[in-house]
């Protein structure tokens, strides 16, 4: 039994459950609980704060967890980052006040900067040998300049909303984060086989995101054009047509690029065009 720590709550906790439920992982159901087994693998998720993940995995508590990459950097524990997931992305900033000038990093030398992060924030000033003192908070982060207790602000910052109505402004971007999977260096065997399969699921999920499995028929005198403006994966499956002269093209597309390209698409032939998701990828 593999057992995986999650953050209880919060953007991470929706986006790493979803991520379970499509790798085919079903949880038993009813009341919540701290520790929730697996009825169809051998996984069972527990659920702890984002910053107590690093340390569970750590000391054996958990063999494995997804946690955002800051709180990783941050606690500085015996874990193996395993895999980037590429989801719940944010970055860590400095910000100051909005009506303030700002020239460059030796603007804080001196001054006060409040955060979460003070591991990260200590390891970056030393390295542009900048000195300020570090006020230690561990929420509501934003409005310490406001009440004067800061002159600045080192946080998580996603879409920024938070500092405008802060009154703030991003002046350096010291990291950018994103979910990660992280395992205890002393798995057994048995639990590194499980983790293996765990993250071949999870490879499929990802590998389908944002791909889709495009059906067209096309012109036969046009499907060496056709093929140049939509390639497959390795090369789109053609087949010939009951009509002499059409046949039926599949391909693998991102999503983003088929608006780019349905209209060379259609000024080459290409008829009936339908457009199906795709939930697994498998390579």
């Amino acid at each position: 039994m593999l057992r995986i720590a999650v953050q209880a709550k919060g953007r991470l906790n929706e986006e790493t459950m979803l991520l379970l439920a499509e790798s085919g992982i079903k949880l038993e159901s009813g009341k919540r609980l701290l520790l929730l087994p697996a009825r169809n693998f051998p996984l069972e998720v527990l659920f702890l704060r984002d910053d107590d993940i690093p340390q569970s995995v750590a000391d054996g508590v958990a063999d494995i967890g997804i946690v955002g990459e800051n709180e990783y950097a941050e606690k500085k524990k015996n874990v193996q980052l395993t895999k980037r997931l590429g989801f719940s992305k944010c970055r860590l900033s400095l910000a100051i006040p909005k009506e303030i000038e700002y020239t460059d990093i030796t603007w804080f030398d001196g001054k006060v900067i409040a955060t979460s992060y003070p591991e990260i924030l200590s390891d970056f000033l030393k390295e542009k040998n900048v000195k300020a003192d570090i006020h230690v908070i561990t929420g509501s982060v934003e409005i310490a300049p406001s009440i004067g207790l800061a002159d600045g602000i080192f946080d998580i910052v996603s879409s920024g909303s938070t500092l405008i109505t802060n009154h703030l402004k991003e002046v350096e971007v010291l990291m950018r984060s994103e979910a990660v999977l992280v395992s205890n260096p002393k798995l057994t065997a048995e639990k590194q086989a499980i983790l293996d399969e765990l993250l071949f699921r999870f490879d499929a999920v990802k590998m389908a995101e944002d791909k889709k499995y495009v059906l067209m028929n096309v012109p036969t005198e046009n499907i060496d054009k056709i093929i140049e403006v939509l390639p497959g994966m390795k090369s789109p499956t053609i087949m010939p047509l009951a009509k002499e002269g059409w046949n039926s093209l599949h391909a693998v597309i991102d999503e983003k690029r088929f608006w780019d390209i349905i209209g060379k698409l259609k000024a080459l032939g290409a008829e009936g065009i339908l457009v199906v998701p795709i939930e697994k990828m498998i390579l």
